[in-house]
């Protein structure tokens, strides 16, 4: 199955005619910016689920259009109405100048803070193993063992820990 893909003028179009627009990123990316009046439903929770009932068309959209282009067949078995895929996300939403709802005061997201943290700690575990003792090119080490881990596993214990984090808790 396969959905056809809207650009961002025909979307708000349709949106305004009565579409339901669904953001599948994860709530944590949603809670900090979205496109006014659309629906969070996560990749996840979207099995077995038919989110267009009552709707006539239903528009699924993501931060770049990637996630939803990957995960189409999944899309197009929930919709249970006639549904696209927003071409280019919540991207291109924006960088058609469309209003979307930003909120500074969220954490940025999950995925994001890991980054960061792997990124600061190899190149410190870099600059501490060149400048100080080449011992600290272990902690490099760590951490690309520890990324090698989360994309075999499908697991990040980073993840699990940056969630705990005060900044993380609404």
């Amino acid at each position: 199955m396969s959905l056809p893909k809207i650009s961002v003028s025909d979307a708000q179009a349709r949106i305004a005619q009565g579409a339901l627009l669904i953001d599948i990123r994860g709530p944590d990316e949603f809670r900090r910016e979205y496109i006014a009046g659309a629906k969070n439903i996560p990749l996840a929770q979207l099995v077995n689920t038919r989110v267009g009932e009552g709707h006539k068309t239903v528009i699924f959209h993501c931060k770049t259009g990637m996630r939803s282009s990957a995960n189409v067949k999944e899309l197009a078995q929930t919709a249970g109405c006639e549904a696209f895929l927003l071409d280019g996300g919540i991207d291109a939403w924006k960088n058609a100048n469309f209003p979307v709802t930003l909120n500074r005061h969220q954490p940025i997201e999950l995925v994001r803070q890991m980054q960061i943290v792997a990124g600061s700690a190899v190149l410190i575990g870099a600059v501490l193993g060149f400048a100080i003792h080449p011992a600290f090119f272990a902690l490099t080490g760590a951490i690309g063992a520890g990324l090698l881990f989360s994309g075999v596993s499908g697991t990040c214990a980073m993840l699990h820990i940056l969630k705990r984090m005060p900044w993380n808790h609404a």
